[in-house]
């Protein structure tokens, strides 16, 4: 699925990585063509190719001459190792942050952290207000 406002090439290399993860592309099998990507998500083949291009920079991706594109050995960690540390900087980070500006040890960091986990468990989607705090 495309998302506005995205670079194409970027979610093209991220649809390829999603499925490096999730294992329906596994490591040492052929990859989508530049053309099928491009033919599957009507986008230039260019763009296609930028994408692929990007992943082979990584070393996820390689190329067998006269054959196509092939998932190189050790992707998954690759693409793994690098959404851990995109997750940390974007939302780990910055929960610490406020952590500390509240006042909150790693204790009831982790805490809080299980609680909601049970509660999103559980099936609740909204989390209930915490006793003596108003939810507004």
């Amino acid at each position: 699925m495309i998302e506005e406002g995205k670079p194409l090439f970027l979610q093209i290399a991220e649809q390829i990585e999603d499925s490096i993860i999730d294992g329906s592309l596994a490591e040492e099998t052929q990859a989508p063509s530049t053309n099928e990507l491009a033919g599957f998500y009507r986008i230039n083949p260019a763009t296609a190719a930028k994408g692929v291009a990007m992943l082979t920079d990584k070393g996820v991706l390689y190329k067998r001459r006269g054959i196509g594109m092939f998932v190189a050995a050790g992707a998954r960690d690759i693409v793994l190792g690098e959404r851990r540390s995109a997750f940390a900087d974007r939302y780990i980070d910055p929960l610490l942050a406020e952590a500390r500006t509240l006042g909150l040890s790693a204790t009831d960091l982790a805490d809080l952290l299980t609680e909601r986990a049970a509660q999103t468990d559980a099936g609740q989607t909204d989390a209930a207000p915490t006793e003596g705090k108003n939810p507004a």
